[in-house]
């Protein structure tokens, strides 16, 4: 059957491009294995240049889809491969589809995150703000996965789910790092199993693109041994990455904090050829017209308005009732090739004209997310960070100090108007979905970062909650 097929793997990065998600077929619900889940075996790396399991295994048919006989006898580590082959001969009906004991997910017990810092302590799973299309990267490194009897996997799969529950109702891309995963860390085949009844469709529908990160052939045995539970829909959103230089090509990884070990295992396999870096690439002449990556001041002395023209036709357009009304509005990407072309009309002081609402959404996150300097700036990072400290008597005061008294005029001009469009956009949060938290969610990583530290989940956090405080009191916060 053709759901049973896969396209070859290729050397390179697929480059996903805003996809819509037409409604999944009845059994895709069982059908859409998360592959990054596959915490495996590290210890058979495959080559870059080969781009593809061993040829023993692979039959390429005249379509030019990959088909492939059992590799199960060729399984070496431990006996890990053996109950994965144990389960592929026998019936994976029996382990997907019938009751078992597994760890309750997304069950709240009043606890809160608090439950979770044993896991949170390790690192294993991070959120690195947005890629080029406005979807949340979430990260994944199978390194920091501690030793068996250090960690509980079942805590585990708990915290995968929560940390992600706030992210999946947008688009979302992941990363999995698969250095480091040993037959000393890595979780067994029935908690692969566990994670795909706890992992539902929501999960997966959202997800636009998976990235592992140093591929391993074993990995990729294990990825064809597992296509009768994968849907020919998520294969597309698989892609091998072989190494860090096209990594960046599909994610800018300058703002990512790649962790040294990775960087190093990089290193050995695809030689020392550097990584590319904010401070390696050359400035760039600047057009007088130029919107994005510069600071509001040189929009201003070159445009002589205050708020920059690409953010007043963004706001224009989507202030349309049919646009307002959009269910997803922000949280939906748009197809890449429109958003670049749309970023180099601005760039060139053209007036701008959108096909549809994700085009104007996704560009005025990437307007804010490309500024020079965030709109609330570096200096007031810290305090906002501050903000889950303040007394609930304290807030408003706080908040209102800080975005009337020390935010710069132009900079408070520019995120009146937009905090001023997103109350309008709640109003309709009955059709669009997009509540003050929602909002918060994709905004908030957007109009604050730090010069210094690279974007975290535990960051995040504060960020996210001082932009819903914004915008849940943006009537008595905003009084000018």
């Amino acid at each position: 059957m053709d759901s049973h097929k896969f396209s070859p793997a290729k050397s390179g990065p697929v480059s996903i491009t805003g996809d819509t998600d037409e409604p999944y077929p009845s059994l895709s619900d069982y059908h859409d294995y998360e592959p990054n889940l596959e915490f495996d075996d590290s210890e058979l790396h495959q080559s870059p240049t080969s781009g593809s399991v061993s040829a023993e295994f692979i039959h390429i048919e005249a379509n030019g889809v990959m088909s492939m006989t059992s590799p199960v006898g060729d399984f070496t580590d431990e006996n890990y491969e053996e109950e994965l082959a144990e389960a592929c001969e026998e019936n994976f009906d029996s382990l997907i589809f019938t009751s078992s004991s597994y760890p309750e997910v997304g069950v709240s017990d009043g606890n809160g995150s608090e439950k979770y810092m044993e896991i949170e302590k390790y690192g294993i799973v991070d959120v690195k703000g947005d890629d080029a299309l406005g979807r949340k990267v979430i990260v994944v490194y199978a390194f920091r996965l501690p030793p068996h009897g250090k960690i509980d996997h079942g805590l585990l799969l708990n915290y995968l789910k929560y940390t992600l529950e706030s992210y999946v109702e947008q688009d979302y891309s992941l990363i999995y790092f698969h250095y480091g995963l040993t037959s000393k860390n890595k979780p067994s085949f029935t908690w692969l199993v566990q994670a795909y009844k706890a992992f539902d469709r929501n999960y997966k529908k959202n997800l636009k693109a998976l990235y592992l990160v140093h591929p391993t052939s074993f990995l990729k045995v294990v990825s064809q041994v597992l296509r009768p539970l994968i849907s020919a829909k998520f294969g597309k959103k698989l892609n091998y990455i072989h190494n860090l230089k096209d990594l960046n090509d599909v994610v800018p990884i300058a703002k990512l904090d790649i962790p040294i070990e990775v960087i190093e295992h990089d290193k050995k396999l695809n030689g020392s050829s550097p990584i590319p870096s904010v401070s390696d690439n050359q400035p760039e002449a600047l057009s007088p017209t130029q919107q994005f990556g510069v600071t509001l001041q040189f929009i201003k002395d070159n445009y002589n308005v205050v708020i920059p023209p690409v953010v007043k036709q963004c706001i224009e357009y989507l202030d349309q009732p049919d646009a307002l009304e959009t269910e997803g509005i922000f949280r939906r990407s748009a197809n890449m090739s429109k958003v670049k072309a749309l970023k180099e009309q601005a760039n060139a002081g053209k007036v701008l004209t959108f096909e549809d609402p994700h085009e104007a959404a996704v560009l005025l996150k990437k307007f804010l997310r490309e500024l020079k300097e965030p709109l609330l700036t570096y200096e007031l990072y810290d305090e906002i960070m501050q903000f889950q400290s303040f007394s609930k008597e304290e807030q408003l005061r706080n908040v209102s100090i800080l975005v009337m008294e020390k935010l710069p005029e132009d900079n408070y001009k520019t995120l009146k108007y937009i905090i001023d469009f997103l109350s309008r956009v709640m109003e309709r949060s009955d059709l669009n979905k997009m509540n003050a938290q929602n909002l918060a969610v994709v905004f908030g990583p957007n109009l604050v970062w730090s010069d210094l530290l690279s974007i975290t989940l535990a960051s995040i956090g504060p960020i996210n909650m001082f932009t819903q405080f914004l915008l849940q009191h943006h009537n008595e916060i905003f009084m000018i």
